[in-house]
């Protein structure tokens, strides 16, 4: 079972010019999975939070592209919060962590890379159900 031990800043190739900066990104180099799709967030509303859910198979790549916000990590035992505000960090979260996403700047961009196409049976969307999973010896996830 992962726990929020898992959840590591990556620090992402930065090159930098006159002209700006950029970070090429490399699945199964830079990231730890094949990357199967690539989704953003954007137009959240200043201070606003998103998220509340766990993945059971699927594994994420974060990268504030623009902006900051915190991810509130949970593995059911433990919580951690990490602020991502630098587009040269990635944080790379596990399947089975629950996951806030609060404190949304203006103009902030959610970027993520994940290893599977989007499948909502791999979707846990209620805590308790989470806990359960988690709690539950052996349990492979449990069911939704």
């Amino acid at each position: 079972m992962s726990s929020v031990d898992d959840c590591r800043l990556i620090d992402l190739e930065k090159i930098e010019d006159l002209t700006g900066s950029l970070s090429p990104l490399y699945g199964q180099v830079d990231v730890p999975f094949v990357i199967k799709r690539v989704y953003y967030l954007y137009d959240v509303p200043g201070g606003a939070d998103r998220g509340g859910h766990a993945h059971r198979a699927l594994q994420q790549l974060i990268v504030a592209a623009s902006g900051s916000f915190n991810l509130v990590l949970d593995d059911g035992r433990n919580k951690r919060t990490v602020t991502l505000n630098r587009s040269y960090y990635g944080l790379y979260v596990p399947p089975m962590i629950w996951r806030d996403m609060t404190e949304f700047c203006t103009g902030a961009i959610y970027l993520a890379f994940v290893s599977m196409p989007y499948e909502e049976s791999d979707y846990i969307r209620d805590y308790q159900k989470f806990l359960s999973s988690v709690h539950t010896p052996a349990s492979g996830g449990g069911t939704d």
